[in-house]
């Protein structure tokens, strides 16, 4: 996702101390045994933690901003994530989840910007900023969230899929905005050029630096260089990818699809795959831990009481908005072999979670548009509502509606 430039260094992450890391890992620990004892969804323990924090000298001072989210944290989110996907499969679901990603992002941004506009009475494009950062559903807590529920695997795969493509039209979507704000034009030709350009210029990226780094580590069997090397196709990806205004996500996407399918045919030895996979097992829990206690102790400090109206009016207008993306686009399968069932619909709708990539571009919000306050406060309450009332609900409806286990059901 690319809004606008990103620096390939990142200062952001100087902002946190030793003490303060320390804290969080120590932290992070604690929350990830209590939780599974307990049976918490680890992402709300985290920021029920984080919230926590805030009020401890400890977490006073923590930073959370979009160069830390986009620098540091997700490059390994979403490259563990694609390491882990079965391109098969994944290529199976790819019409669906690219009609889902694309036009139903476009469908809730637009549903989303109405309702704000008409119901608070926000400018237009204080309103579709909110829309458009709040259309696309989170990568970061949905792929964290049903990985801990153990669904079902094809509906993990689209719900996972979906929330890992459908960035490209809220980026584009996000850095048409920002020229608006800026005073610049809008012309059909840049608006599909830009789209193109985020995504496939994304992917571009992504490959051919998976692909040059693959060759080289096809030279040696030792298993710390491999590591080493799949370090460097994750964060060269998807840094570049965003310095070149193409989609930082598409490019680890791919270069992490393109490392799980090809590298175990001879680029990573034998002795090194588990290495690997166990590697970045632990920078995905690093990485998550972090995120969510941040957001946590951030989420503390938000007025919302002074914005609770438009909290509710948030919260109402994502959840139609997602409602009218995913009902209407997934009856256009309903007669062929990628159909979904009406409770994977149920899930694609409550499920679709919100997370670190909303609150990283409602941060990135001009400082010139009118509601740029109301705007990221309003993001942080729906972000909490998505995390507690959807995340901790998810594991319930998905036993009841029989979702869960290690096998497909067939529907």
């Amino acid at each position: 996702m690319s809004a606008r430039p990103v620096a390939l260094g990142v200062p952001a992450l100087n902002e946190i101390g030793l003490p303060e890391l320390g804290t969080l890992l120590i932290v992070a620990s604690l929350v990830a045994m209590i939780s599974r004892r307990i049976g918490l969804p680890y992402t709300a323990g985290l920021v029920l933690a984080g919230i926590a924090l805030a009020f401890l000298p400890v977490g006073a001072n923590l930073p959370l901003s979009r160069e830390l989210i986009f620098n540091i944290f997700l490059p390994p989110l979403i490259f563990e994530a694609a390491l882990q996907l079965r391109w098969q499969r994944f290529r199976e679901e790819l019409p669906l989840t690219v009609v889902l990603a694309f036009l139903g992002v476009a469908i809730s941004a637009l549903l989303v910007t109405a309702g704000m506009h008409w119901l608070l009475g926000w400018s237009w494009l204080g309103a579709a900023f909110f829309g458009v950062l709040i259309a696309a559903t989170d990568p970061v807590s949905v792929i964290a969230a049903f990985k801990e529920m153990k669904a079902e695997p094809r509906l993990s795969m689209v719900v996972e899929s979906e929330s890992l493509l459908n960035d490209g039209v809220a980026a584009v979507g996000f850095a048409i905005l920002i020229a608006v704000a800026e005073g610049g034009g809008l012309s059909a030709g840049g608006v599909a050029t830009s789209l193109l350009w985020t995504v496939f210029g994304g992917v571009a990226i992504g490959a051919a630096i998976a692909f040059v780094v693959l060759t080289v580590a096809g030279r040696t069997e030792d298993h710390l260089v491999e590591v080493t090397l799949t370090t460097v196709i994750a964060w060269a990806s998807f840094l570049l990818a965003e310095h070149v205004h193409a989609s930082g996500v598409f490019a680890a996407l791919a270069a992490g699809i393109i490392v799980g399918a090809i590298g175990p045919q001879g680029s990573i030895s034998v002795a090194g795959r588990q290495h690997v996979q166990d590697f970045w097992a632990y920078a995905a829990f690093l990485a998550n831990s972090c995120l969510f206690l941040l957001i946590g102790s951030h989420e503390a400090h938000q007025p919302i009481a002074l914005v609770s109206g438009a909290l509710v009016a948030g919260i109402v207008m994502t959840l139609l908005g997602r409602a009218a993306a995913v009902y209407p686009l997934a009856a256009l399968f309903a007669r062929t072999g990628l159909r979904l069932p009406a409770t994977y619909q149920h899930v694609l709708v409550w499920g679709g979670l919100r997370g670190a990539v909303g609150l990283a571009l409602a941060l990135a919000v001009p400082a010139n548009v009118a509601e740029r306050g109301a705007v990221v406060v309003v993001t942080f309450g729906v972000v909490a509502f998505s995390i507690f009332a959807q995340g901790l609900t998810m594991p319930p409806l998905l036993r009841r509606w029989k979702l869960t286990g290690a096998a497909d059901a067939e529907h």
